[in-house]
């Protein structure tokens, strides 16, 4: 990279650094994604760093003394400077030393001060203030500055200043990402590492935003944000960056940074721009960023809210786009249409106010990280934050006074650190904090920019953290429970994924990887269609972990939506307590060129996803090298070949692939399997059943999945696609003698079925959420295998369905109580009236509706004057007895239908 290259040529030669003194350096700071460190202390402290602005370059030196202590850096960074061979070099007065020792070189240089014509000028930081303007403009178009100086004298003498915009040499080298600040490095002699230098202590910098937080709170209590309006969370990442409101835990959706010598401000919903209840805040927070100019504001023309409330604030404001000549531009982060002048903008001494969520934009861009891709985050990565898709509640929280126990992103990852490779103790609510750092932490690294040094020191060092503390083998005999082993399971995964060279994190992450048999060149055949959803079509292949392989697919579905995914688990489960597995094991790559290579550091399944509605035909992908699975599929795998090696294949993962459903279990599951075409019969027995009672085609299409995992994100077994249950439940799936004569052990697994056949139109929520969708699995175990309702599960034994008739009773016939089993019973009492065929036509009936009620009430009207019609008697007697809202019209509309008043809960009426 770049900038690699420019750290070689600045310090070739120069093996040890020697500041014993008497020059006492300022600790620089480095922000934005140029800025890189020359020379750094033991404690962490940059001494000397380089940076680029616009086509310039810049060397900063955290001493003027530094200029004749270390002739050979001089030598090399004037080099490095010049943007041509025959490049002027100018020396202000001051540092007339440098020209004398410039004589025993090739480099000719004149001192005096600043003009036109100049190549390369070095200076102290002291005596840039005059021409800061002009040597922003020369550096910026093409020029080289070297500049030495110390700011903690400077802030000693100025104690009411703010030294990262008062003192002279940051109104310069600011631009470029640099700061001298007030702190003074520690001496010593130092070696000059062969890469860039990089330290855990580096992370964080002592800054504490006291001044800051205190103008912009002033007269604010408290922050309120309640209302319809949905916040993301903001990531605070900058050095030089800072939360000013946060939620209860800490999570920030208003946050503030310097930038070059500006400022900036992020709030993360453009309503809260005009928000009134936020008034007193955003009138301090455009005075902060205007920074005294009385300027002018420039509010991107629909924030009319913002322009109503910010003109209160004295300031001239203006409804217009961005434009040159502002002291404040106000937008929103949905595009970045102008990020590079916002961002030049801002660096040169201007203010940005910027709103806008990105959980909306996620809906849309599922296989993007919103911390890279998201549009606002153009602007704002380089600033220090980040916005992410995540969303906070909208509340009233109380306004922070100060920084010091607010949660930050790189105190906390550089105390976390410590803890690990030097026993530091972290406080107590820094350990309440290791789990969020963990997420943080995945979030910050798929920014991916690698050509970002401040983005390559943080994966550094939690490279470092990971090889030295090793990642926790984690299993289900081996849990994950304490925080700390959380963290790094976690992190150790983000850092696999974001290195440039993961195969040398391979044994600190997994400490055991079987060696499994490979196949080469094998080719996969796939029905490449598809009709409404997405669709995984599988492969029968397998990739170990950390097994790098590539693919060839077909040119028609390139650049069209396709991916690769490698990995059947696709649940989330990093919010758990306890972790049985990582928290991600799955890997998508997008289809952009006819080969792709792919891997995936947990290994898993090879599939084809497929975008919704793709009509491509048959396709041939070929793997250039891969493990087999056992793979059986309905009408291709005969049982011959079956029994004869495809069970015993070597991938720890199987799929039974039938006419309607697809099952993804471990490999031992399906290994004794002697009959796999029995195991198909019952199954597609089943999911006919399903199709029936849903009045759809026996045909789905899209085949249903299950995925087995040794742990997922919710419950027993949940809902989607794929439906995902636990392994050990996996076995009852795969033995037709006990699915088919002890079905209890499938209810479960109908009940997720039910699921997904759920539609909002005559769904109910709270109530019937996990209520209709036990209808497909009494169905199915009366349809199919023969299992009657009171066997089916204990539940609908006939002692617990009067129990809870007598409670919903006794309880007032609330409608608040009706739901789970208390709403079947509703049902069942309906079915054993009138049968199933009522409920198929109902179904069918709700596939054709228009203008369905969006309320809870008109839906539940809906349903009871559909049903009724179904079956010819006016059921109203019947739902309202069991609470339902059933409104005088309906009852008009029905009274041509004969009453049903014999139904079960008549004989209550009394009660």
């Amino acid at each position: 990279m770049a900038y690699k290259d420019a750290y070689s040529a600045l310090m070739k030669g120069v093996e040890e650094l020697d500041c014993r003194g008497p020059a006492v350096p300022s600790d620089l700071v480095l922000i934005g994604d140029h800025a890189f460190p020359l020379a750094m202390n033991p404690r962490g402290k940059v001494l000397m760093a380089a940076s680029r602005y616009g086509q310039g370059r810049v060397v900063v030196l955290g001493h003027e003394g530094f200029l004749t202590t270390f002739p050979a850096v001089v030598e090399n960074a004037l080099t490095w400077l010049k943007p041509s061979a025959d490049a002027q070099v100018g020396i202000h007065s001051a540092c007339g030393a440098v020209a004398h020792n410039l004589c025993y070189t090739n480099i000719r240089a004149e001192v005096g001060g600043f003009h036109s014509g100049l190549g390369v000028y070095v200076t102290d930081a002291y005596s840039v203030g005059p021409t800061a303007k002009e040597l922003v403009a020369f550096l910026k178009k093409g020029g080289g500055l070297l500049v030495a100086g110390q700011a903690w004298n400077w802030a000693m003498d100025h104690p009411k200043e703010n030294t990262l915009l008062g003192f002279p040499g940051n109104k310069v080298c600011s631009v470029a990402g640099i700061y001298f600040s007030k702190h003074p490095g520690e001496l010593g002699v130092f070696p000059v590492p062969r890469q860039i230098p990089s330290s855990w202590l580096a992370v964080s910098k002592d800054e504490d935003f006291k001044d800051d937080l205190e103008f912009l709170l002033e007269g604010v209590s408290a922050f309120d944000i309640q209302g319809d309006a949905v916040p993301s969370e903001v990531l605070v990442h900058g050095p030089l960056a800072f939360p000013i409101a946060t939620t209860n835990d800490g999570r920030a959706f208003i946050a503030g940074s310097y930038y070059g010598q500006g400022r900036v401000i992020v709030t993360t919903h453009e309503s809260y721009l005009g928000l009134q209840a936020l008034a007193p805040f955003l009138i301090n927070a455009v005075r902060w960023l205007d920074e005294g100019r009385n300027g002018r504001v420039g509010i991107l023309p629909q924030l009319n809210g913002a322009h109503a409330l910010l003109s209160q604030s004295g300031l001239t404001c203006e409804k217009t786009g961005f434009k040159q000549g502002l002291s404040v531009y106000v937008c929103t982060s949905y595009s970045d249409a102008h990020a590079a002048d916002i961002q030049e903008f801002v660096a040169e001494g201007g203010g940005l106010l910027i709103g806008g969520h990105a959980w909306y934009w996620s809906y849309s861009h599922k296989c993007h990280a919103a911390v890279a891709d998201y549009p606002g985050n153009h602007i704002l990565n380089k600033m220090g934050f980040s916005i992410l898709e995540d969303t906070l509640n909208a509340g009233l929280y109380q306004a922070r006074q100060s920084c010091s126990e607010a949660y930050h992103f790189r105190k906390m990852l550089q105390n976390f650190v410590g803890h690990v490779t030097c026993g530091q103790k972290l406080a107590e609510h820094e350990q309440a904090c290791l789990k969020r750092l963990g997420a943080d932490c995945a979030k910050y690294l798929r920014m991916r920019a690698h050509d970002c040094p401040s983005y390559n020191s943080i994966l550094s060092v939690l490279t470092d953290m990971v090889k030295k503390a090793g990642v926790p083998q984690v299993c289900a005999r081996c849990p994950v429970k304490d925080s700390k082993d959380h963290l790094l399971l976690h992190v150790g995964t983000e850092v696999y994924k974001a290195s440039p060279n993961p195969d040398d994190l391979l044994s600190y992450i997994i400490k055991d990887r079987p060696t499994l048999p490979t196949v080469p060149n094998a080719r996969v055949r796939i029905n490449g269609n598809t009709e409404g959803s997405k669709d995984w079509k599988s492969t029968g292949l397998y990739l170990s972990p950390g097994m790098k392989t590539h693919m060839r697919v077909p040119s028609q579905i390139v650049g069209k939506g396709w991916e690769v995914q490698i990995g059947c688990q696709t649940d989330y489960i990093g919010n758990a307590a306890e972790l049985k597995r990582a928290p991600v094991v799955h890997k998508r790559f997008p289809v952009e060129s006819e080969m792709i290579q792919v891997s995936n550091l947990w290994g898993g399944l090879i599939y084809l996803v497929a975008p919704p509605s793709c009509h491509v035909g048959e396709l041939e992908i070929t793997v250039e090298e891969a493990v087999r699975a056992p793979y059986y599929k309905s009408g291709e795998t005969s049982v011959a070949d079956w029994v004869g090696g495809v069970r015993d294949a070597p991938a720890p993962w199987a799929e039974m692939e039938f006419e309607n459903i697809i099952m993804t279990v471990p490999s031992e599951v399906v290994r004794h399997i002697d009959q796999p075409d029995e195991v198909a019969e019952v199954w597609d027995s089943i999911m006919r059943s399903v199709a029936e009672l849903a009045a759809i085609p026996a045909k789905f299409p899209r085949k249903e999945r299950f995925v087995a995992d040794v742990q997922i994100s919710a419950g027993f077994m949940h809902a989607g696609y794929p439906v995902m249950m636990h392994s050990t439940s996996a076995p009852d799936l795969m033995i037709p003698k006990l699915v088919a004569y002890n079905g209890g052990n499938i209810w479960g697994a109908i009940h997720e079925l039910g699921h997904n056949q759920q539609r909002s139109a005559w769904e109910f929520p709270p109530h019937t959420t996990e209520c209709t969708c036990n209808l497909w699995s009494v169905y199915m175990h009366e349809t199919v295998l023969g299992v009657e309702r009171a066997q089916a599960h204990w539940e609908l034994k006939p002692s617990e369905r009067q129990k809870r008739i007598m409670q919903f009773l006794q309880g007032g016939r609330k409608l608040d109580s009706w739901e789970v089993w208390m709403a079947l019973e509703t049902y069942m009492q309906l079915q054993e009236e009138f049968g199933w065929e009522p409920f198929k036509k109902v179904f069918a009936a709700y596939h054709h509706m228009k203008n369905v009620p969006n309320d809870k009430n008109g839906k539940m009207n809906l349903y009871a004057e559909t049903f009724s019609r179904t079956v010819n008697r006016n059921l109203v007697p019947f739902f309202k007895s069991w609470g339902w809202p059933i409104e005088p019209e309906l009852e008009k509309k029905l009274a041509d239908l004969p009453e049903w008043n014999d139904h079960p809960m008549a004989k209550y009426k009394d009660l």
